[in-house]
């Protein structure tokens, strides 16, 4: 009777209810008012940040393509997340049901620019190391051709990789279909399911997956910021200024991500007891402040981002 009442639940579970909005609901116009504002501001920095380095051909092309892109992935990330947010918080729907397939989806996405994330990032340590450490190569290694290589790996390999996990998601059987998230993500929809071989074997491969989009990525960062490091404590002062003031946004943004990925991964690992309320506020805070950070750092941190900004609105202004 066990056995066939498992059955039918995970066949008629089509579908996944997201409880999240129950943690926002009494306050849902304080929320609603503070993501519209926080995704218009993504929007605008994020999309001058990108216009400017596009615009300013006088920018040097291979460090500042890095930095469009990692920006346009953040973009990408806040388009699949904030649109259904604010969409359905003024509804006043405590529950959101969405299909298996569009949970499934938004959690590939997610997790697929979450990786590239980091491997942008570590092909920027890659290009001030070669800068700092190797420059009289690094016109010859980084040729338009190889970035635009490193921009096809970091999106394509995090996108298979996180890709076969959906798949492989999209198979289980679930016996639960209540996520305490205003999103979805792979390891939150695995914790729906049964259970059973398949569920720990797509555990595992979460883990070695996450080992090859974002750790390995991580230990190449420290590993570049390092050697810089060292190189600049034997260089005279005007030298090691000029490179780690170069080095320190991409250096914060790399702190912000891994710092939001090992709460992340705590939350999930180690939280099972955690509340409801716990799990959406976390959601909500790994969601909000990368994508606020990023911009702020790339736009105020970067002399040569900055300066190109204050022009392009003093213009605007005077016009």
């Amino acid at each position: 009777m066990s056995s066939s009442g498992l059955n039918v639940t995970s066949v008629t579970s089509s579908s996944v209810t997201l409880d999240g909005l129950v943690q926002l609901s009494d306050h849902r116009w304080l929320f609603f008012s503070v993501f519209s504002a926080v995704y218009l501001f993504v929007l605008c920095s994020d999309g001058l940040v990108v216009y400017v380095i596009c615009s300013q051909r006088n920018l040097p092309r291979p460090m500042f393509v890095f930095v469009a892109a990692l920006l346009l992935n953040s973009l990408a990330a806040s388009a699949s997340i904030y649109p259904k947010l604010l969409t359905d918080l003024p509804s006043g729907r405590r529950f959101v049901e969405v299909s298996r397939a569009a949970c499934l989806c938004q959690a590939f996405v997610v997790g697929s620019l979450g990786g590239s994330g980091f491997m942008l990032l570590a092909t920027m340590a890659l290009d001030r190391y070669l800068s700092v450490c190797r420059p009289l190569r690094y016109a010859a290694l980084l040729t338009p051709a190889a970035v635009s290589a490193l921009l096809l790996f970091c999106w394509l390999l995090p996108a298979g990789v996180v890709g076969v996990a959906a798949l492989l998601a999209g198979r289980l059987p679930l016996c639960r279909s209540e996520l305490s998230r205003v999103y979805c993500n792979i390891y939150s929809f695995v914790s729906l399911s049964c259970g059973g071989g398949a569920a720990q074997l797509l555990n595992v491969y979460g883990m070695v997956s996450a080992a090859a989009v974002v750790f390995l990525p991580a230990a190449f960062v420290l590993f570049s910021y390092g050697r810089i490091l060292s190189i600049c404590l034997r260089r005279s002062r005007a030298f090691s200024s000029k490179a780690l003031h170069t080095c320190l946004p991409h250096l914060l943004v790399f702190i912000n991500y891994s710092l939001s990925f090992a709460v992340e991964m705590l939350l999930q690992r180690l939280g099972a007891g955690s509340g409801p309320a716990t799990s959406v506020l976390v959601s909500i805070l790994l969601l909000v402040i990368p994508t606020l950070f990023n911009p702020v750092v790339y736009g105020l941190k970067m002399k040569e981002i900055f300066t190109h900004m204050k022009r392009l609105l003093s213009c605007s202004r005077a016009d």
